[in-house]
């Protein structure tokens, strides 16, 4: 899990085979997901971080279909998204992303929190904190990065700052959740010019 401060503080991982179910359908994760959210009202809804994120890997293990959905990458285009779940209210993103090799994103934050587990490829995540200073409140350092590869699961909360890069010679395909976006809390930087904007 991605802190604010940029730290990457490691969480249990469930044994695959305690996450086996057969079959376990999309909609069924939709619906556990819904659940553990409601159960999180009266809670920050960062603290079902590691429910949510149990969830993530029990669909990757189980969903065979999950993993033949790869969107197809225009080529002049560096990204590309497929959104797997879209309702009027629901308050959920819902998607898989490809990045062509060497592509990568701005650092910014996602104004909630946020779950991505790497189905393909090969994933570095730049970390950066806040260091504001007089002359620039905007100002972040980096502090560290961190690969991913196929079966990895990170989560964030929804001040953590941070740029995506896929690495090796392969797209890297990912399953993105991300809670409702606050939109005044969504924010793209600029390391060198030490600002920011909303995102």
């Amino acid at each position: 899990m991605v802190t604010k401060d940029g730290q990457c503080q490691q969480c249990p991982t469930p044994r695959e085979w305690d996450l086996l179910e057969s079959p376990y359908h999309f909609y069924r994760f939709l619906t556990e997901i819904e659940d553990a959210l409601k159960q999180a009202t009266t809670l920050h809804q960062c603290d079902c971080l590691p429910a949510l994120r149990r969830l993530v890997r029990k669909l990757v293990v189980n969903s065979y279909w999950l993993k033949t959905q790869c969107p197809k990458l225009d080529p002049k285009a560096a990204a590309a998204f497929l959104n797997l779940y879209d309702e009027i209210g629901y308050p959920l993103t819902v998607q898989i992303e490809t990045l062509m090799p060497g592509a990568s994103s701005t650092i910014h934050t996602h104004g909630t929190w946020g779950i991505v587990a790497v189905l393909q490829g090969q994933e570095r995540n730049t970390l950066w904190r806040r260091s504001p200073e007089p002359a620039f409140p905007d100002k972040i350092t980096r502090v560290a990065e961190k690969d991913l590869v196929y079966g990895d699961v990170i989560s964030f909360v929804p001040d953590a700052i941070h740029s995506v890069e896929a690495v090796g010679d392969k797209p890297l395909v990912t399953f993105n959740l991300y809670g409702e976006t606050e939109r005044q809390q969504r924010f793209e930087f600029d390391a060198i010019a030490h600002s920011a904007k909303r995102y």
